[in-house]
């Protein structure tokens, strides 16, 4: 059993979105077999309900309040110290403080960082082994959004990009071992930081089977037979451009084959943008949820149409665990190393998109189909394996787990 710190830029708790579904599962896994002290972010008032539920696989814990405005605010000393926003963003000296305070008085074995922007906290410690799980190359996402947004925000978008791929490089080049979701997302962050390609390692999601389980009993939302379903955090701008994109340049080409075709969008926070589509017909808007396996078993396909992606996306593991054949890009697609089987089709263009859509709509239901999309993710995609490799990176040797040392599936 080791001691060890784990630093998150948002609770683990509940798992309800993609980074929460990652750094809670990492954080279950490594309190099965050592001690672990959380400091996080709370950037969502409802979450500091959950706070309580953390004793419950750690030591201790240091929450700190993230306000979105100031810390946008906070953020633009970036500009003034030459780093990326990013960082100053994430900046927080009670953070520091207890993270000093607990590095002095515990014996801290190793420390896990969940997203760069955590890393300044334990810069200094180099005689503690660290881990950064980088999660996706972010500084490639601000520069897929530069390409997509209009001035002046894409000059922003571009600044950011490039400041914060030379922090990652610099962070890399001091951390033990970086972790990242994919093997592709590895080798794209090799090919930008070559010196620091024999300690990239790459460590893919999993996804809680057991919970999305198509055997179970779910409520109808009563959506039809041709009812197509988006998940995921509605105020996260790759997710705001996907379900925009589908409804601008793909669903009224649907809707012309399948007139009886529904849309929903079934996530937390939606934004202004994202709530107007739900005034055009057969598009719903359903906002935070209880629980979205009803809206996925109930569904007779998913789409996940990324234009802005990196890395592997939660949203399409659980819906293949539900036995629900995705519609997705060549973006949502990137992260899935195990090719796409027959559950998922992949289409880069909003003909394609559409047509792919509408074939999935007006054939038969393919019980086949749907029990090899189940299969894909229990082979390829269960939590306790991935955990593993993790564990050994943290408690291995400097010796033993540095350059050289590959982890790829």
């Amino acid at each position: 059993m080791a001691e060890l710190l784990y630093l998150c830029h948002r609770i683990p708790y509940p798992p309800n979105k993609g980074d929460k579904i990652r750094a809670f599962n990492w954080l279950r896994a490594l309190a099965r077999r050592h001690t672990v002290h959380l400091g996080s972010f709370v950037d969502d008032p409802d979450d500091w309900s959950h706070a309580d539920a953390l004793a419950r696989w750690c030591e201790s814990v240091c929450l700190r309040p993230l306000a979105p405005r100031r810390a946008k605010l906070r953020s633009l000393s970036g500009v003034v110290r030459g780093e990326a926003l990013s960082f100053a963003y994430y900046r927080d000296g009670g953070m520091q403080a207890w993270v000093d305070r607990l590095i002095q008085e515990r014996a801290i074995d190793a420390v896990l960082v969940f997203s760069s922007t955590m890393a300044p906290y334990v810069a200094r410690y180099d005689h503690v082994r660290r881990i950064l799980d980088f999660v996706d190359v972010d500084s490639d996402k601000w520069a897929q959004y530069a390409v997509h947004a209009r001035a002046p925000m894409r000059w922003v978008y571009a600044r950011e990009a490039k400041a914060l791929a030379a922090g990652e490089r610099r962070l890399a080049r001091t951390f033990d071992a970086s972790v990242f979701v994919s093997a592709a997302e590895a080798d794209f962050f090799r090919r930008i930081a070559p010196d620091c390609s024999t300690h990239v390692h790459a460590i893919a999601n999993g996804v809680d089977a057991d919970y999305f389980d198509p055997g179970g009993s779910y409520p109808d939302p009563a959506r039809g037979d041709a009812h197509i379903v988006f998940t995921g955090a509605m105020d996260y701008g790759a997710n705001v451009d996907a379900v925009c994109w589908f409804v601008e340049e793909v669903f009224d080409r649907v809707r012309a084959v399948v007139p009886e075709a529904r849309f929903t969008i079934v996530g937390t926070r939606p934004t202004r943008q994202v709530r107007a589509l739900a005034q055009r017909d057969g598009i719903e808007v359903t906002g935070a949820v209880p629980d979205v396996r009803p809206y996925l078993a109930h569904a007779r396909l998913a789409v996940a149409p990324m234009r802005i992606a990196r890395g592997l996306q939660n949203k399409v593991l659980e819906a293949l665990s539900m036995s629900l054949p995705v519609v997705l890009t060549p973006q949502a697609a990137a992260g899935l190393e195990n090719g796409t089987g027959a559950a998922c089709d992949v289409a880069d263009t909003p003909g394609a998109f559409a047509e792919a859509v509408i074939a999935r709509l007006t054939s038969a239901p393919d019980d086949d189909m749907r029990g090899a999309a189940r299969a894909y993710v229990l082979a390829h995609y269960a939590w306790d394996a991935r955990s593993a490799e993790l564990d050994r990176l943290l408690t291995a040797s400097n010796e033993s787990a540095g350059p050289g040392m590959e982890t790829r599936q």
